[in-house]
């Protein structure tokens, strides 16, 4: 009897566990060298040429052509992580990776794949309350804390030299943002835009209490600034609407043409005249804005904007407290937002709108400036996560130290667990214990430290009950790095190791890899070794 065609693959029990574990060990030690202050940086290429240059574990991953199933599953672990919390991608891959290691290790011993996941599965909650044991609350008043959490998120990145200052606009952004339900602050991080431009220098950067908008004045005769703008937004366009259903008019004579284009005119000019009635001297548009409409406009002094992207019309409301008006018939004076400064301002070489100084805004932009593009972006995808992290850090306001110290804490405090649990789950939480020395024994590497050394001075003091105690790496030594600031929100590492976990276990119980279906060219399907046998595809 058959059941699968000649052409159907398949790698069964230990062959099929080897492979998975061996491709997503393979995706960790891509991003290892990048972890910590001291990690070093990928540059990828595509096949056009074009280049990044990032430490950013989930940029990478994302970047690279991954084609093994179980490397790709590491990949959804960064990418979950950076979407839940916006840092710590790299150190969910590495644990994940190590985490396969050391249960491979079992595997070799016989024990089987559902005692080791049942032992992971019980070391990852023992972890979880180690961790919820050791954090420490924060109050949202305590700026410097958040500061010191924004810059610990940008070390080791392009942005290192400038962190204090560009970590101070993050906090003040997402101080500007913050709203409070039921007692408790939220933080809708799309509320705080991030623009780019080449040019100057990172320390140029600066947090602007408004929006950004990168468009331009749509008439040169309209005023490039305005002060103590009245803000007037509209999502339907400044133009004569055609007709739902095809039409045609029939013009016999010079004067019929003149009295079409006269009405036409006047049907503009009475837009324009509405706008002008509100008292708004600014006008953001969705849509389009008509040629006559232009002119009209900038006889009336008002500066306007048209083809605004509706998440910069969001975002200009929130700032501005200006309502978007569907039609110019809802538009009244009280729809109008305020800022003190408009103004059209030249960035490398582009017009962009400055709305700035607005009232009390719930949008605010942070405008990076670089020196080359490369930098802006790589500072875009630093800034970005800093500004995921600080809004968390205000949501669950709970902290750990960095640079290691929590994992050796979770180590330590397995290691005294797995006896009472006993049997063989004893040896999975054993190996899930020594898996979590991954974290500063990589940070010690990365910073040119002996792993073994760091390792048994960081056991030493937290036997001792330094529970702060981490790799200081760029003193080179053991410190307590919750008061040197090195600290990080809890959510991170509890994520970490819970995506880390869950990923695992799931690779773990796969005894059976099938693949199937027509095959170009004779080779196997993606992933899949030639042969069943050799490394797996990435």
């Amino acid at each position: 009897m058959v059941i699968m065609g000649d052409e159907a693959q398949r790698i069964l029990g230990r062959d099929a566990q080897r492979m998975n574990i061996l491709a997503a060990r393979a995706v960790g030690e891509v991003v290892k060298t990048t972890l910590g202050p001291k990690g070093m940086d990928k540059m990828l290429v595509d096949t056009l040429g074009d280049i990044v240059v990032t430490g950013d574990g989930v940029t990478i991953l994302k970047e690279m052509e991954i084609e093994h199933p179980a490397a790709k599953m590491v990949v959804e672990v960064a990418k979950t992580q950076e979407d839940i919390v916006g840092d710590g991608t790299t150190t969910a891959v590495i644990l994940t990776g190590e985490l396969l290691r050391r249960a491979e290790e079992l595997l070799n011993q016989n024990i089987h794949p559902s005692i080791i996941v049942n032992g992971y599965r019980m070391a990852a909650a023992k972890a979880q309350e180690v961790l919820e044991k050791n954090a420490r609350d924060i109050k949202i008043s305590d700026k410097k804390i958040f500061v010191d959490i924004a810059v610990t998120t940008m070390k080791g990145r392009v942005t290192e030299a400038s962190s204090d200052h560009l970590a101070k606009l993050v906090v003040d952004g997402v101080s500007k943002i913050a709203e409070t339900e039921n007692s408790n602050p939220k933080v809708n991080i799309d509320n705080l835009k991030v623009e780019k431009k080449a040019g100057g220098s990172l320390d140029d950067s600066e947090l602007i209490s408004g929006i950004i908008v990168d468009k331009e004045r749509v008439h040169s005769g309209m005023p490039t600034r305005v002060e103590n703008a009245k803000i007037a937004l509209v999502n339907s366009a400044l133009e004569i609407e055609k007709t739902e259903t095809d039409a045609s008019i029939r013009i016999t004579s010079p004067e019929q043409l003149e009295a079409f284009m006269m009405k036409e005119e006047d049907m503009l000019k009475k837009m324009v005249d509405k706008i002008a009635a509100t008292g708004a001297t600014v006008l953001f548009v969705q849509k389009g804005i008509d040629d006559l409409a232009q002119h009209y406009l900038s006889k009336k002094g008002i500066l306007a904007v048209r083809r605004v992207k509706e998440s910069d019309m969001t975002k200009l409301s929130r700032a501005t407290g200006a309502k978007i008006a569907t039609s110019l018939d809802d538009l009244s004076k009280s729809d109008l937002g305020h800022s003190k400064i408009v103004k059209e301002e030249k960035l490398a070489g582009d017009s962009m709108i400055f709305v700035r100084e607005c009232r009390n805004p719930k949008a605010v932009t942070i405008l990076i400036r670089g020196g080359t593009e490369h930098i802006i972006d790589e500072a875009e995808r630093s800034i970005s996560d800093a500004i995921k992290v600080v809004g968390k850090s205000f949501e669950e306001h709970k902290i750990v130290s960095g640079g290691g110290a929590p994992e050796i804490e979770v180590a330590l405090a397995l290691k005294k667990y797995a006896p009472k649990v006993g049997g063989r789950e004893q040896l999975a939480i054993e190996a899930f214990s020594a898996a979590m020395e991954i974290i500063p024994r990589t940070l010690a590497e990365n910073g040119g430290l002996d792993p073994i050394d760091i390792l048994v001075s960081l056991k030493a003091a937290h036997e001792k009950g330094q529970t702060e105690a981490g790799v200081d790496v760029l003193e080179g030594k053991i410190a307590n790095l919750g008061k040197k600031g090195i600290i990080e929100p809890l959510l991170v590492k509890t994520q970490a190791i819970k995506s880390a976990s869950e990923t695992a276990m799931m690779i773990l119980k796969i005894d059976d890899v099938i693949a199937a279906g027509e095959l170009k060219g004779g080779g196997p399907p993606p992933g899949m070794p030639p042969g069943m046998g050799g490394m797996p595809g990435m």
